[in-house]
């Protein structure tokens, strides 16, 4: 095998520093963002927050609040300071009394605290509560005895996050057999339903029947108590099935009669635990925003959102002074990264304006007329009109939200696919999960539409759509099936 050298010609992308960077930007959420800044913010001395024009926009919206609250402040403050000045000196003095002991010197005010009632920093920043520690916390106000406080615990850590036991109070009964003396099963029966009677009611039980019938206690005096009762006892299959007809003849009861009581039923939560949150709540800040002016539809980005950064003047100007090698070395550094981040930032800014601009003008029916105007686009579409890749455009689209009159969406909402209507045009996919769910909502209680009907009413629309697409686009939109939409008038 013999060695050589050969020469060759190629092409090849490299991407650069300041390319990744700036590619990672467009893909990051509002939010993620700001970290991002925060975190350059603290690592380069070079940039910081341009506070003169963050300042300017606060105070060019207070300032018309701040001068209308001026006036009535410092005459609403100089009436209460007289009131209390009335009211705190006696009009006679004895001969031996103090000035000190007399009046309480208002300086004393200034020692409460820095934030109002309603602030609370612990709860801002603690962890969620879950169903364990609501109950707990209920178990340590209740007086009973140390057996039944141990049996208690050994409920709530089956405590599910819905509110139902994971075990059965048999397996909760065998468990502890072995730690407590002469254990029964009564024993934890009565703990249980010690248990089940804490906030949230009905948790603790073992299954939907006796969880409701237990949150229904709270109902022993409404008249229709009993037949409410006797329909979750008995004949709660019936109930899920919506079999209505067969209920009316198992019950002895009239129509009216049942819808009442199955009225009564509904305000029972069947699931007791989801009344605890214990899950983090996710924000969204809007990155662009549409309004109409003048009859024309105009996208702004939402500068609020994102804190306005500048270069640092002052050591910037110390990159051409003379200093040692290594201080320039790092200012010019840092100076060159700092200008890179502006300028991926204002990259950022304007692809995410741009391709926002071209989604809005392409789906001018959505914002005058709704869902159901919706039309086909896909990520081609606004990328060959932008002139970028199709990549950049999902990228510009993630986590990215525009608030509009109808609400907020993320961008990649405005994206669907398309289906072929009879008169060779095409229809959005998501203007079709708007027509099934307009035609769901205005049909008859007592005879729901079908999968099937429902797709027979789109194709006398001109939109061609098989029964197991309607099923598709019907769960998708968390809507159940027609026999579990079935409801007394």
């Amino acid at each position: 095998m013999k060695q050589s050298l050969q020469l060759k010609i190629g092409q090849q992308l490299t991407m650069t520093p300041q390319l990744q960077q700036a590619i990672r930007l467009l893909q990051l959420s509002t939010i993620d963002l700001q970290q991002e800044i925060h975190d350059f913010l603290e690592s380069n001395p070079l940039l910081e927050l341009d506070e003169d024009e963050s300042a300017a926009a606060a105070s060019s919206e207070s300032s018309n609040q701040t001068e209308k609250k001026a006036e009535s402040d410092t005459n609403s403050e100089e009436a209460r300071v007289e009131s209390e000045w009335t009211e705190s000196i006696p009009e006679e003095l004895s001969i031996d009394s103090s000035w000190d002991d007399t009046y309480q010197n208002t300086a004393a005010a200034s020692d409460a605290p820095l934030f109002d009632g309603d602030f609370d920093l612990d709860s801002r920043n603690s962890e969620s509560e879950n169903i364990q520690d609501h109950l707990i916390w209920q178990l340590n106000l209740t007086h009973i005895s140390d057996r039944d406080i141990e049996i208690a615990y050994a409920l709530i850590e089956c405590v599910q996050p819905d509110g139902y036991l994971s075990i059965s109070v048999q397996e909760v009964f065998e468990s502890l057999a072995s730690e407590l003396e002469d254990l029964e099963l009564d024993e934890v029966v009565a703990v249980q339903h010690r248990v089940q009677r804490f906030d949230p009611v009905g948790v603790a039980s073992q299954d939907l029947r006796e969880c409701l019938l237990v949150q229904l206690e709270g109902f022993h005096n409404h008249q229709l108590f009993k037949p409410a009762h006797n329909v979750i006892d008995n004949y709660l299959p019936l109930l899920g099935n919506r079999d209505f007809a067969q209920l009316c003849r198992k019950t002895r009861l009239k129509e009216e009669a049942l819808k009442d009581v199955i009225a009564l039923i509904q305000q029972l939560n069947p699931k007791p635990g989801s009344t605890i949150d214990t899950s983090d709540t996710d924000y969204v800040i809007p990155d662009v925003s549409v309004k109409k002016k003048n009859g024309i539809w105009q996208v702004e980005l939402n500068n609020d959102a994102l804190p306005p950064v500048k270069i640092n003047e002052t050591y910037s100007a110390m990159a051409n002074k003379s200093a040692s090698s290594e201080d320039v070395n790092y200012i010019k550094t840092s100076l060159q990264e700092a200008k890179w981040f502006i300028k991926s930032l204002q990259s950022r800014n304007e692809t995410l304006l741009k391709v926002a601009s071209c989604i809005v003008n392409r789906q001018i029916e959505f914002f005058e007329y709704g869902e159901e105007a919706m039309k086909p686009m896909v990520l081609h579409n606004v990328a060959e009109e932008v002139g970028m890749h199709e990549s950049t455009i999902s990228r510009v689209t993630t986590q990215k939200y525009m608030h509009t009159p109808k609400g907020i969406f993320e961008l990649k909402y405005f994206f669907s696919s398309h289906v072929n209507t009879s008169s060779g045009g095409e229809c959005s996919s998501t203007a079709i999960r708007a027509m099934i769910k307009k035609l769901i909502a205005e049909e008859p209680a007592k005879k729901p539409l079908s999968d099937n009907k429902l797709a027979t009413i789109l194709a006398e629309q001109g939109i061609q759509v098989a029964r197991r697409t309607v099923a598709k686009y019907r769960e998708a939109m968390n809507i159940p099936p027609s026999n579990e939409r079935k409801r007394l008038i």
